[in-house]
């Protein structure tokens, strides 16, 4: 672009006016001049602004020396007045004269009452008439005045201070009459109070199967002492009103819903109430639960227990109904009948004492459980007859055995029993086999004789094999029987000892009708001669061969007392020991009595 005119043009200008070729020179020159224009302007609009600043300035100033003025003008009255917010006996006293104070106190008490409120809605009345209350003046109110700051007046008018003049030694009151005053109170009667309850344990809620917290009971006792405080203090203030429990004059509960131990102790009757305990007698089952371990807990202050006397008297309850040891026992007999044998120790048997500890144990710990108790002896079954159906059948009458293996009749024989001319019987009942030993010797006051098969199953009694006899069965017992033994020909013993085992039922019975006065003998190889009794027994037919032997025990049986005839020890088959004479008979038990001279071993047997 090329200029027209540059009669003013500079270097500067031009290159301006190049880079805005559509401006003509005139046309920047007039722009020139408006912007200083304006730089001017501003310039005149900054020295306006200070002007008018130093005006406003002397006018603050003028107006803050009127106001501090005003503001020390206002103390001035504070110097013969209470400042503002001053508080006298409850009553605001703002800019009133130390007299006009005393004036407004004596019309105040004109006519007091105090309102007494509290629980319950209760709401009674004391006038200070009824007190003795009056004012005594003295220079209280004019030190007040005299000991205030006057400059501060604006603190409490525009602030939140408060000024207070304490006016106690104005007042005065009866103390005696005060006493008479509380204690017409309808609320100080005895008779109008409750005493407060202290929150506890519910009692147990078969519907839930729990125990809940009961909230504390605050009550409305009141103790008389800090009613008088409360009301004394309310009427030298001259308040309006005072209420009893803000100011602590209610007896309160010891323990509260919130109390920690309190809140534990439920928590523990809850986890106890909580087991569950279901004892398993075969088919039949017994629970346990917390409607009837409620009854066992018991709660000193926080601390929870359970009574372990009535734990164990439900143990033993269950013992009652469940134990068949020493219970009466029916047995079909192979003979067809049906016999009841009342006596003997066999069947189940809870440990008392074991179970009882467990049980408490278990609701401890809140257990939901199935179990079984803690035996001290058990039994074969318990469904139907607790001796199942392998057991060894004895029938004292018929002097005839059978030997049942799960309901199979393994192997029957006629046997010799205790010796009843002597006394010697051999007592019904049921029992357990205690153990077997092989090769023991049983001895006797002045002798020690060896068997090949010792089976006790009731004190010193036992089955064993007689090596000693021919003949078995009959009537041979009434005479010339044992000492209380079941005397077996030497294969019965053996095939008996290698399929019985410790535990298994023993059951002894007389059976009218039943006696036989055959008897059977034994065979030169030394088997038995196996017989049928005289009545007709069960067409089960024995086994031909005898079940794997059970190997013998090492160690040898202790020892009996008095409890029972008979002593095994170990000893080889073929040792005899030298016969010891003397000794105390009672030792050994009546089956071991020292035989007269001149009995043969075969009458009696050495020492069964």
């Amino acid at each position: 672009m090329e200029l027209e005119n540059k009669p003013d043009g500079g270097e500067k200008e031009k290159e301006m006016l190049e880079q805005k070729p559509a401006m003509t020179y005139a046309e920047f020159k007039a722009r020139k001049g408006r912007k200083r224009g304006k730089n001017r302007g501003a310039g005149m609009n900054k020295d306006l602004a200070v002007k008018i600043a130093a005006v406003c300035g002397g006018v603050v100033v003028l107006v803050g020396a009127v106001g501090g003025g005003l503001y020390w003008h206002e103390s001035l009255k504070y110097q013969t007045c209470f400042l503002p917010g001053t508080i006298v006996d409850g009553m605001d006293v703002t800019g009133k004269t130390a007299s006009e104070v005393e004036d407004a106190i004596t019309e105040q008490l004109k006519g007091y009452t105090l309102t007494i409120n509290g629980r319950e809605e209760l709401s009674e009345s004391i006038t200070g008439e009824s007190v003795g209350l009056y004012a005594e003046f003295d220079d209280t109110l004019e030190k007040a005045v005299a000991a205030q700051k006057p400059m501060n007046w604006g603190k409490y008018r525009f602030g939140k201070a408060v000024n207070e003049v304490n006016t106690d030694a104005l007042l005065h009151y009866s103390s005696e009459m005060l006493d008479e005053a509380v204690a017409g109170l309808s609320c100080m009667d005895k008779e109008n109070m409750r005493e407060p309850q202290d929150a506890r344990i519910s009692d147990y809620d078969s519907a839930t199967g729990s125990y809940m917290i009961i909230k504390e009971d605050e009550g409305t006792e009141l103790l008389e002492d800090k009613v008088k405080e409360a009301v004394a203090t309310a009427i030298m203030s001259l308040a309006e009103s005072v209420d009893l429990e803000e100011q602590g004059c209610y007896l309160a509960p010891s323990v509260t819903s919130e109390d920690e131990a309190l809140k534990t102790a439920c928590e523990t009757m809850n986890k106890y109430v909580g087991a569950k305990i279901t004892y398993k007698f075969g088919d039949k089952a017994e629970t346990l639960n917390g409607n009837e371990i409620h009854n066992w807990l018991t709660v000193n202050g926080t601390s929870v227990s359970v009574s372990e006397a009535k734990a164990a008297e439900y143990v033993k309850n269950l013992a009652s109904a469940y134990n068949t040891a020493y219970k009466p026992k029916t047995l079909k007999t192979s003979y067809g009948k049906n016999v009841t044998i009342t006596t003997g120790s066999y069947g189940w048997k809870i440990d008392q004492t074991k179970e009882t500890a467990a049980l408490v144990s278990l609701i401890k710990n809140g257990e939901q459980t199935s179990r079984e108790p803690e035996y001290s002896q058990k039994a074969a079954s318990r469904s139907g007859n607790d001796y199942g159906n392998t057991y060894v059948e004895i029938n004292l009458t018929a002097q005839h055995l059978y030997f049942y293996v799960d309901g199979k009749l393994l192997v029957q024989s006629d046997f010799v029993s205790g010796n009843a001319a002597k006394g010697w019987s051999t007592p019904a009942g049921a029992y357990a086999l205690t153990y077997k030993q092989r090769n023991a010797t049983l001895k006797g006051q002045g002798y020690a004789t060896p068997v090949s098969y010792w089976m006790p199953f009731n004190g010193g009694i036992g089955l064993h094999d007689a090596n000693w006899r021919k003949t078995f069965g009959g009537t041979i017992y009434k005479n010339k029987g044992s000492h209380g033994c079941i005397n077996l020909p030497p294969a019965v013993a053996k095939t008996i000892y290698e399929n019985i085992s410790a535990g298994d039922p023993v059951l002894c019975y007389h059976l009218d009708g039943t006696e036989s006065s055959s008897t059977s003998g034994t065979k030169k190889d030394g088997e038995a001669e196996i017989t049928a009794p005289a009545t007709t027994a069960p067409t089960t037919a024995a086994p031909t061969t005898a079940a794997p032997t059970t190997a013998a025990p090492t160690t040898a049986a202790p020892e009996t007392t008095a409890a029972g005839p008979s002593v095994p020890e170990t000893a080889a088959a073929e040792t005899t020991p030298a016969v010891t004479a003397g000794g105390d008979k009672e030792s050994f038990g009546p089956g071991f009595l020292q035989e007269p001279e001149g009995t043969t071993e075969q009458e009696i047997g050495p020492g069964f």
